[in-house]
């Protein structure tokens, strides 16, 4: 039971909603398009459930391995800084997380097009592929990118990007322009979170040489930073609702991403940087709410 419960620990359930805004929002656009499948969906949130659960597990190897989960670190102790799981342990959950994950992305690739189209299967299972790289590079390795200011670069790309807009093509087999205004909504917040992150880890991280954005930029342009983060979700969400839907309920998502202002206040007057720990689970929950209100408005329509 203690392994188990150190597994948990291990797997951030807390993270788990953010993971999976993409995908909703994906799903509302098929919705909207006449084109949604079940199948897809819950087929689709396993796969991207399990590239979250197997980057979790390869943070917590990567910062434990490097030294950077120490006695220093601000927010949640770390499975593997707390003794709970040992460094092997978590190279086999990796492993594992990374097969069951391939293999759920086979099943979702071969939903959404069949044996008929083995290009388009070929290109998702290496988007998958890549997925599940960038998922364990992050920390782990002499040239993990999260280490080298890039993590944000891409958390935009894979949480907002690639979650929406191949999500997207995998219900429809189509790539519109106007998907990619929320796939822009998603990937702003999501970075938004990592920012809060960087920001409550700054001081730590920048005295064990991790070269976050929030270490590169400093204190005050970090927060510059996040707010054009927020402002530039805010945009793409209003114009994307003002388009995708009728004038009578187009905003009611927009209704999720009020918190925003308060985190911004929060933000700005933030002078103790471990504060901020409780604002990665408020913008986290709105995106997932933002991303399921447009869900219950499609289905809606």
């Amino acid at each position: 039971m203690q392994k188990v419960k150190a597994w948990i620990s291990a797997a951030r359930l807390r993270t788990l909603p953010l993971s999976i805004s993409g995908i909703l929002m994906a799903a509302a656009a098929a919705v909207n398009e006449g084109e949604f499948s079940m199948v897809i969906l819950i087929l689709a949130l396993l796969t991207t459930l399990g590239f979250q659960v197997l980057s979790n597990f390869a943070n917590d190897y990567g910062d434990g391995k490097k030294g950077t989960d120490n006695k220093d670190r601000v927010g949640p102790v770390r499975a593997m800084q707390g003794g709970l799981l040992n460094a092997r342990e978590l190279k086999r959950g990796m492993i594992v997380t990374a097969i069951i994950t391939i293999l759920l992305s086979t099943m979702l690739i071969f939903q959404a097009f069949g044996s008929d189209n083995l290009v388009l299967a070929f290109i998702f299972f290496n988007l998958g592929i890549a997925a599940i790289i960038a998922a364990v590079k992050y920390t782990v390795g002499d040239n993990a990118y999260g280490y080298r200011a890039m993590g944000d670069v891409f958390v935009f790309i894979f949480f907002g990007l690639v979650g929406v807009v191949g999500c997207y093509f995998l219900f429809t087999t189509e790539i519109t322009s106007l998907i990619f205004l929320p796939a822009m909504t998603i990937g702003l917040l999501s970075t938004a979170v990592l920012n809060l992150n960087n920001m409550r880890d700054r001081i730590p991280d920048r005295a064990v040489n991790k070269n976050t954005l929030a270490v590169v930029l400093g204190g005050k342009k970090v927060k510059y930073y996040h707010y054009a983060l927020l402002i530039g979700a805010a945009i793409t969400a209003v114009l994307y609702s003002y388009l995708a839907y009728d004038l009578s309920i187009a905003f009611l998502p927009i209704i999720a991403l009020f918190p925003m202002i308060f985190n911004a206040i929060k933000v700005y007057k933030n002078k103790i940087p471990a504060l901020l720990d409780p604002e990665l689970k408020k913008v986290a929950l709105s995106t997932f709410f933002f991303a399921f209100l447009h869900i219950v408005v499609s289905f809606w329509l």
